[in-house]
């Protein structure tokens, strides 16, 4: 709404100026502000835990060509929709509190110096839990298990055809593997691949929801896969500190039974996006 104001001059005669209206003004300002708020709070709440990161929504050739016959193979084009991820594997501290919560059962090995497995070690990933038990914490925290398609996706780092999460060739400045560190060592000890992840190679392997097949590459749909409809192994991905170069590879796959407890297998959760 606006204020019609007639100022006289001298030369001209009367003179029309026109102002804004201060009230009008101030009620605009007010819904702009409200309208700002509320976008922001829409895209802030979709995702409460501020540990995660939002991996895009995109394409990426899965698995690897190599000579003979792996369960890696073929390479073949897989689209999945955007997701948020934890940045680390879940730590003792934040399964110590789920387990405090509700009365699960605490990690098989808890209390052992040796696979720094208490709350001695808060920030060191959690071991010793099944694939059924994560499933439980997943829950809990209001997440879920990743995909293998999504974990590889995320793992990759936005890299084409790489064979690590930070690039082609192995760099033990960049990963705890291979028995140098004898344990695990505090999530993000080391640098983060391109979506601000880290550990997606060594440290521990990490369950991912999908059911394990062996010839699954073959027949994989290409728009969000989400593993064979039944299987007798769940996929870990990402390697260990007790594991080789190859099993570090972002490619690399392998599967245990759902019940299985190791003291080098952990896991990260994810959170779709609303």
């Amino acid at each position: 709404m606006l204020r019609r104001v007639t100022l006289t001059t001298h030369t001209s005669g009367p003179l029309a100026v026109t102002y804004p209206n201060p009230t009008h003004n101030n009620k605009m300002k007010t819904r702009l502000f409200l309208l700002t708020f509320l976008i922001c709070d829409t895209m802030f709440s979709q995702v409460t835990d501020l540990n995660m990161v939002l991996i895009p929504a995109g394409e990426f050739i899965m698995g690897k060509n190599t000579a003979g016959t792996t369960d890696w193979q073929p390479e073949h084009k897989v689209s999945v929709d955007a997701f948020y991820m934890d940045k680390c594997e879940v730590t003792n501290k934040q399964y110590y509190e789920f387990c405090k919560t509700t009365g699960n059962s605490l990690p098989e090995f808890w209390g052992s110096s040796q696979f720094k497995s208490s709350l001695e070690y808060p920030d060191h990933p959690v071991v010793g839990v099944s694939f059924s038990d994560a499933i439980k914490y997943a829950s809990w925290a209001g997440k879920r298990l990743p995909t293998e398609a999504e974990w590889e996706y995320a793992a990759r780092g936005g890299l084409s055809n790489s064979n690590f999460p930070w690039g082609n060739l192995i760099d033990s400045t960049l990963v705890n593997y291979g028995k140098k560190y004898k344990t695990t060592l505090k999530v993000g000890s080391f640098k983060p691949n391109g979506y601000g992840l880290f550990d997606m190679g060594g440290n521990v392997w990490e369950w991912t929801m999908d059911n394990y097949g062996s010839d699954y590459y073959v027949n994989s749909p290409s728009l969000n896969p989400s593993g064979p409809t039944s299987g007798r192994f769940k996929v870990i991905r990402g390697g260990s500190w007790h594991s080789g170069a190859m099993c570090i590879q972002t490619y690399y796959r392998n599967g245990l039974p759902a019940s299985w407890v190791d003291f080098a297998v952990g896991f990260r959760c994810v959170k779709n996006v609303k």
